[in-house]
Formats: structure tokens, sequence, C-alpha cells
């Protein structure tokens, strides 16, 4: 796996993947940026919070649950000194679905937590507290 970054000036950086996908990153104003994108802290978050729910979704899919939705909220704290580490991530799940069984949803959100989210559990492994909830909407 790999990526490169481009500086595309100020505080501005394109982010392309091994794939060949782009995302732009960029600084707040006050750093010299221009909003034009999310700041690389906030792109981790993103790509953990994606890495938990395709797992969620995976293993919902493969123990046939009929899920209509899967939002996740993800929520961080940081350290107030530099480096400004993530010290604490919560991730909510709310899946909505017809006939879903709560046991399902929780061993789904359990099994990315604790085996399969490499994102949470590299994070972890280098002290970040996460923790995990979820809630179920029938449809």
């Amino acid at each position: 796996m790999k990526a490169t970054i481009e500086w595309t000036g100020e505080a501005s950086f394109q982010a392309t993947s091994g794939t060949g996908h782009k995302v732009q990153m960029d600084g707040p104003p006050d750093h010299g940026g221009r909003d034009l994108g999310p700041r690389p802290m906030e792109m981790m978050l993103m790509g953990m919070g994606g890495c938990a729910s395709f797992d969620v979704m995976s293993i919902l899919r493969k123990s046939r649950q009929e899920v209509t939705a899967c939002h996740a909220e993800v929520n961080a704290e940081r350290a107030d000194a530099v480096p400004a580490v993530f010290t604490a991530i919560h991730l909510h799940f709310i899946v909505s679905g017809k006939n879903l069984k709560e046991n399902q949803v929780q061993r789904a959100v359990s099994l990315s937590a604790e085996k399969y989210c490499s994102a949470s559990i590299m994070l972890e492994q280098a002290g970040v507290k996460i923790t995990h909830s979820h809630e179920i909407q029938q449809d």
C-alpha cells in the first residue's frame, strides 16, 4: 500500500492513493490555508471510521441482516499540547434495517473493534482509548 502527497500551495496538499484516488487536504485560514478540504488529522479519523464501518457492514451482510443504512459518528479528543495526538475516540454506529437482531449488530461492532479494524486497533495499540456503541433503528 502506498500514497503520494503533493503540495498544492499555501497549506494545501493533494493526496493520491496507490489505487489512483485523490483527496484534497487543506489547513485553516489562520494557518495559511483556504479551507478547501479536511485537515490531515480529520483524514485519519475519517479513515478509521470508514475502516470500522466497512467491517461492520461486511459482518452484518454475512450474517444475513437486512441493513438499509449504516451511519457512524466518530468523536475524538486530542491532547492540548504539541503533538496534539488523539487521546480518545468514540465510534457510535446507527444501524437501520428490517428485523435486525441486537446480538448480530453487537457482534459486528465487537468483531470490528477487537479483530478486524486495522486502523482502530493500530491507534489503540499506540495508546488511544477507543470505545464503541451502537443503536438499532428498525424500518
